[in-house]
């Protein structure tokens, strides 16, 4: 339990100390070229969700929309905890990445009305849409978990077998 406590710390602090380097280093829109042609450093702010889903939809039903999902889907991530964590190692962790990067996010919901994307790369001339730590510990959260999942389930079948 403590590891998976401080992982979900840690994710949120790194999260929110690289986001704040980035409000204060840059300008929005601004772009540092770190690695030619595969990685820049560019600050964007994102009022959607992942790629910018729902982004061009004004209203301030959306902020709160995604307020919501984000407290439903903490809840249901300390429930999925609560019942897995002894089931295999790597669930809690997996599922302290996952919610440290939603309350990463969340935090800068509720602070500045969108959240702060700096992380752009190019791979072979196609653009990446950019993403930050958040996004990063919740797509290897959410990986280890598959991964975990799907690990579990063929032991279970081979010790059926």
């Amino acid at each position: 339990m403590f590891f998976s406590l401080f992982l979900l710390v840690l994710v949120i602090v790194l999260d929110q100390l690289t986001k704040l380097w980035v409000v204060n280093s840059f300008q929005l829109y601004e772009s540092l070229e770190i690695i030619s042609g595969f990685f820049n450093l560019t600050y964007l702010t994102n009022k959607g969700a992942a790629f910018g889903f729902l982004a061009g939809v004004d209203g301030a039903w959306r902020h709160y929309f995604f307020l919501t999902l984000a407290c439903i889907a903490l809840v249901l991530l300390c429930l999925a905890w609560y019942r897995m964590r002894k089931d295999h190692p790597f669930y809690g962790p997996a599922l302290a990445l996952i919610a440290g990067g939603a309350v990463g996010n969340v935090i800068d919901r509720i602070r500045l009305g969108s959240v702060v994307d700096f992380l752009d790369f190019y791979v072979a001339g196609h653009h990446w849409p950019a993403f930050n730590v958040a996004d990063s510990a919740i797509t290897v959260g959410v990986t280890l978990f598959l991964l975990t999942t799907i690990l579990e389930e063929r032991q279970k079948k081979n010790i059926k077998e």
